[in-house]
């Protein structure tokens, strides 16, 4: 926030804010005592917490181990991933570095690899594309067509592209300071699943240009995978031969090596760096043929070796991307909070959703000052992190850091690689998301509403686009939890009953009161032989006049109300002392059960 503060001062020419730092510090120094200065600080940077005792022997081969591996998985998706994001790929190099670093200090999660994500990539695109079109840039050539200035095209773009990752990094740093972790409740796993699935058809049909090497608009918007694919089929005839059998045959490869790593994961000591291999070759035969010249291969082109230098973001175009920035925001939140909770359950620690938004806010809005784009945790990265043996956040560490060693010291070395082995990438890599389309005949066994979400979550973002897809399936979704509601019915002869509180002599007979009164019993059973009973109920029907020939097990076995099953809910109940048990005890007999079987019926739940 105080960067936020700074930048908008700067733009807005304010030079007079030493009020406002001293308002800040105040605040922080004086409002709070220095227990719960310390429990904030400890929060909201988790790193204080474990690095202290890193055991060294025990975990740091492993990180090392891990974070090499991850990183060298992570160069070429950045490459890729930004060929999605509509900026030129260096700056997806950028986004592989910056926001890691950075979550090493703020995340909970010790598995989790924060970057590039292919969903994430193609809905930063979206915007992209939609603010600044090729149409924006058109010129005049020298035989009178209309020719695009790409370099003007795509400068523009990376500012866009900047001014969103900012956007989306204070809508969730905000959420998360609201404490609103809690919202990824609202997009269930069937909804999420369903859209992922319906950006990877997304993702799949952009590249399909890349892998033929054939030229045609980028398209946004409902419909836009129909518009994509239509203008590929027309432009077909032009596809490069050289590029299509490059394409291929690194699909093919990476697809092989993706299997064998899947086989023998359990013998492997670390996967195959297939992508990094796959990188490197066909940049090294791109140069040695000379491609680009002799064969018209697209290439990346131009990689500025080193860092740029910090950059305030437009603020002017913020009203215009506020509504793609939320649904990012909690798609990226979504994501990275299911996998973090995964890896959580699996090794046996807690992530906090609170602090996961505030983490993943700071690492988009603090790296967006140098020239990144928006990061969630990358389902693909995570694994490799984790199977490899990273046991914390120094794996990601480690990962950002080999990262930066290529940007500065060797990025130029990429600049002949071709734009199609980075198509084959994305398009492996997609295979696990439509791995999920298993989930439709699972979800038809199990449960017609979830497959109902499911589906109406995929057609709906592959036909209206990813952003109102989302926004169709959460109104679905939410439409769908009220249905259920109000079609809830009660089960007949079954009462669940809950107490807020412990149940001790104080209150024990409150307890027996209150449970009666629910059950609509009016009077106490009587113990004696020889007793006359004005009434009971027998199995909801009132039976007057119960004499003196009546046994005790005879009337034990009538029930004093209509409910043959109560489930007393002891959720929030943490004590319960001998009174209490005792009176527990006595209604269970007075209500349900047969006085001689009573011992063997009565369940205890504690």
């Amino acid at each position: 926030i105080f960067i936020f503060f700074l930048s908008y001062s700067r733009v807005q020419k304010i030079k007079s804010y030493d009020t406002f730092i001293l308002i800040v510090i105040s605040l922080l120094f004086f409002s709070c005592s220095s227990e719960k200065a310390k429990s904030v600080v400890f929060g909201f940077l988790p790193i204080l917490t474990w690095l202290p005792s890193y055991p060294l022997k025990q975990y740091l081969f492993g990180d090392i181990v891990s974070g090499i591996s991850t990183g060298v998985m992570q160069l070429p998706q950045g490459l890729a991933y930004a060929m999605l994001a509509a900026v030129p790929p260096v700056f997806g190099l950028y986004s592989s570095f910056y926001p890691v670093l950075l979550y090493t200090f703020f995340g909970t999660s010790k598995h989790i690899s924060i970057g590039t994500f292919a969903v994430i990539s193609l809905m930063i695109g979206g915007v992209a594309v939609r603010e600044a079109p090729d149409s924006m840039f058109a010129v005049n050539g020298t035989n009178a067509s209309q020719v695009v200035d790409f370099e003007a095209r795509d400068a523009r773009r990376v500012e866009v592209v900047v001014a969103l990752t900012t956007l989306v990094g204070i809508i969730q740093l905000v959420l998360g300071l609201l404490r609103f972790g809690f919202l990824a409740i609202y997009l269930t796993e069937p909804l999420v699943r369903g859209f992922t699935t319906a950006a990877a058809v997304h993702v799949s049909v952009s590249q399909i240009k890349y892998l033929l090497g054939v030229h045609t608009a980028r398209f946004n918007g409902p419909l836009s995978v129909v518009y994509s694919l239509d203008a590929v089929f027309r432009n077909i005839a032009s596809t490069n031969v050289v590029t299509l059998i490059i394409g291929l045959v690194c699909t093919v490869f990476l697809y092989f090596i993706k299997d064998l790593n899947e086989r023998f994961k359990k013998k492997l000591p670390i996967p195959i760096p297939g992508e990094i291999i796959v990188v490197i070759v066909s940049t090294g035969i791109s140069y040695g043929m000379v491609m680009s010249e002799n064969y018209g291969v697209e290439v990346v082109g131009k990689i500025p070796t080193g860092l740029l230098p910090p950059k305030i973001p437009d603020f002017s175009v913020f009203p215009n991307l506020f509504p793609d920035a939320f649904a990012i925001s909690v798609v990226g939140f979504s994501i990275a909070i299911s996998l973090a909770k995964t890896f959580a359950l699996k090794h046996g620690y807690s992530v906090d959703g609170n602090q996961e938004l505030i983490a993943l806010g700071l690492c988009n809005f603090m790296s967006s000052f140098f020239h990144t784009f928006v990061v969630t945790a990358s389902m693909s990265r995570s694994l490799v992190q984790e199977s490899t043996g990273g046991h914390t956040e120094i794996a990601g560490l480690l990962a950002s850091i080999l990262v930066l060693l290529v940007v500065v010291a060797i990025g130029f070395v990429f600049q002949p690689l071709p734009t199609t082995v980075l198509a084959a990438i994305i398009m492996v890599n997609l295979l696990g998301m439509f791995k999920q389309l298993k989930d439709i005949p699972a979800l038809w066994r199990t449960s017609k509403i979830e497959l109902a979400i499911w589906l109406v979550s995929f057609f709906a973002s592959v036909l209206l686009g990813l952003d109102y897809g989302l926004v169709v399936a959460m109104g679905f979704a939410i439409l769908t939890s009220f249905v259920l509601f109000l079609k809830a019915e009660e089960c007949s002869g079954i009462k669940i009953f809950f107490f807020y509180t412990s149940i001790y002599f104080a209150n024990s007979d409150l307890y027996v009161s209150a449970l009666k009164a629910k059950l609509g019993v009016t009077h106490e059973v009587v113990a004696g032989p020889k007793k006359q009973m004005d009434h009971v109920y027998n199995n909801g029907q009132m039976n007057e006049n119960h004499t003196e020939s009546d046994s005790e097990d005879d009337f034990f076995l009538q029930r004093l109300t209509p409910i043959h099953t109560i489930i007393l809910d002891f959720t929030p109940v943490n004590f319960i002392d001998s009174v209490g048990a005792k009176c527990i005890k006595s209604v269970s007999q007075q209500l349900l059960f047969p006085k001689k079987t009573l011992e063997d019926r009565l369940v205890r739940s504690g």
